[in-house]
Order: C-alpha cells, then sequence, then structure tokens
C-alpha cells in the first residue's frame, strides 16, 4: 500500500505544463526565483533608478548663461539651497508639515480611543464608514471644495458673520504670516486642508494602536489611586505612540511632498513640491528641481530611521 502511495505521487506527468509542474515542485528555489524577478526588476530598474537618476541630476549645474545642463560633478547646486529664498521655502514647507502632524495627532487621538474603547457592532462600522468615505472621492474635488468653503463668500465666512464673530475673523486674517486676504488665500487655508486631507491617514494607526491596550491596564491604574491624567500620561500614551509615530509618518511625509493644496489653497510662498514642479516646468532647471526632490528624501530617512527605533512599524 505504501509502495503505490508512493509510485503514484512521485509518478511523472505528461506534457509540457505536466513537465514544468514536476520540475518547478522539485526546485522550489527556481520557482520562487521567477515570481520575485518581475517585482524585484520594477524596485530596482524603475523606482530606485530613477530615485539614482535624480539624485545623480542633483550633482550637476546649470549653465547661467545658455541655460544648458553642465553635466559635471559639483555641489554648486546644493549650495543653492542655502540661498535665504530657497532655505526659506524647505523651512516653511518643514514647519508646515509639522504643525500639521502634530494638530492631527491632537485631533484624531480622541476619536481614534472613541472607536477603539467604546465603539461597537454597527457603530464601529459606522466610524470605518466616516473615516474612510473622504478617501473615496476625488482628491481635486475635496481640495476645490474647500477653497469655495474657505473663500470670502464662502460657508465658513458666513458663519462667522452669523455668530457676529467676523471682527474676529478678520483679526487673524489681518496677522502678517498665517493671514491673507481671505482663509482661501492663506497658510491657515493651507493648514486646514492638509489637516482634513490627511487625517483618516493618522486615525487608523491609532485606532489599531489603541486597541491592542489591555482594558486591565487602565483599570489597575485607576485601582492604584492614578487620576486620569496621569493614566494617560503614563499608561495610555505610551502604548500608543507607535502608532501616533506611524500616523505622523503619513501625515508628515504626505504634506513635505505635495504642491497641489497649496498651489490651489494659499499664498504665492512656495512649498518644495511647488519649488520642483516651478524649477523643472517653467525654469528648466532640473539639476536645482532634483537638489529640492532631495531634500523630503533626506529628511523623510531620518523620520523613518527614528520611528523604526520607536517601534512605529508594528502599528502599520
Amino acid at each position: 500500500m505504501s509502495t503505490v502511495t508512493d509510485t503514484s505521487i512521485l509518478a511523472r506527468r505528461q506534457g509540457v505544463f505536466g513537465r514544468l509542474s514536476d520540475f518547478f515542485w522539485r526546485n522550489p528555489g527556481i520557482m520562487l526565483l521567477l515570481m520575485l524577478t518581475p517585482p524585484l526588476l520594477w524596485l530596482g530598474v524603475i523606482y530606485l533608478g530613477s530615485l539614482f537618476a535624480l539624485l545623480l541630476q542633483s550633482f550637476f549645474s546649470i549653465d547661467d548663461f545658455s541655460g544648458l545642463i553642465n553635466y559635471e560633478f559639483t555641489l554648486a547646486t546644493y549650495r543653492q539651497l542655502l540661498i535665504p529664498s530657497n532655505f526659506d521655502i524647505i523651512l516653511r514647507t518643514v514647519v508646515m508639515a509639522l504643525l500639521v502632524t502634530l494638530a492631527s495627532a491632537a485631533i484624531a487621538f480622541p476619536i481614534a480611543y472613541y472607536a477603539a474603547r467604546y465603539a461597537k457592532g454597527k457603530w464601529k462600522v459606522i466610524f470605518y464608514l466616516g473615516v474612510m468615505l473622504p478617501l473615496w472621492s476625488s482628491y481635486l474635488v475635496k481640495i476645490y471644495a474647500w477653497k469655495l468653503i474657505l473663500a470670502k463668500e464662502g460657508i465658513l465666512t458666513w458663519f462667522f458673520a452669523k455668530l457676529h464673530l467676523l471682527w474676529l475673523l478678520d483679526a487673524w486674517l489681518a496677522l502678517p504670516v498665517v493671514g491673507g486676504s481671505s482663509l482661501s488665500i492663506s497658510y491657515t487655508g493651507t493648514f486646514i486642508v492638509f489637516i482634513y486631507v490627511w487625517m483618516p491617514f493618522m486615525i487608523l494607526p491609532i485606532q489599531a494602536s489603541l486597541e491592542r491596550v489591555p482594558g486591565n491596564l487602565i483599570e489597575a491604574s485607576a485601582d492604584l489611586g492614578g487620576n486620569p491624567g496621569q493614566t494617560f500620561r503614563y499608561v495610555l500614551f505610551p502604548l500608543a505612540l507607535p502608532g501616533i509615530i506611524a500616523g505622523s509618518i503619513f501625515t508628515f511625509s504626505l504634506t513635505l511632498g505635495d504642491y497641489i493644496i497649496p498651489q490651489i489653497i494659499g499664498s504665492s510662498r512656495l512649498f518644495i513640491g511647488q519649488a520642483v514642479y516651478a524649477q523643472q516646468g517653467t525654469a528648466g532647471n532640473i539639476p536645482l528641481a532634483a537638489a529640492f526632490s532631495v531634500v523630503p528624501i533626506v529628511i523623510m530617512g531620518l523620520y523613518l530611521w527614528m520611528a523604526k527605533r520607536q517601534g512605529a512599524f508594528d502599528a502599520l
């Protein structure tokens, strides 16, 4: 009986496909290599190759007289990033990304906490639909909708007028940095839209992280005399920190590289994404555009390294 079974298992099948199947079954390493080759080629040639080409372009320079690219290795293009006008673009973008990340975390935490600790059954389904629904609509449609909301004749101005708080809005818009002629042409409007668009990417990792916190730890903290503030500081926040960092990876990186939101809602002062678009498309200065593109890569590389040390990838 055992001999018949072994013979039937080891018997070679007929036909081309049968022989191929037998060959791959006896040589799983070759099968694995063939399966991994297409994605590795895509990653190595298309993705890493394009990044390497971008990095290479940043070490060239542009000839000021002819406007042609000088294909000689130089760090002059990177030195241009330290010019006050260019460095101001980098600083403005990083500050905006940090503020958006902090504000998103502050707003997302109570929402995620409610979903993780109290939402059950259909309410949890409603929560996921509410968080994910904005992601199902067009990115540009959402931004242009916010432009109408934030405009001087928009519903937000009407709402302030109905509450007799229009003076407060005008006072805010009169401030030198955050203000403007209207919310749709100000850093405040850019900040609000950034938070709205990237908020789901912050809520979901925090919610996943909070769901892993055992309820008996919170009860033990209360039994030991800890007030809600101490429980949050010493128990809940440290355990939820990987989820917060994981969400910040999305919000920080997406804000750092976005150029559409500042282009539609914002002032005339550029962000990194707009600078890349302007230098490559309008000015034709590809080396400087490449150097600007390297800045977010370096910043995110350092950020991801620190996030990994905090265990943030466990909450992704």
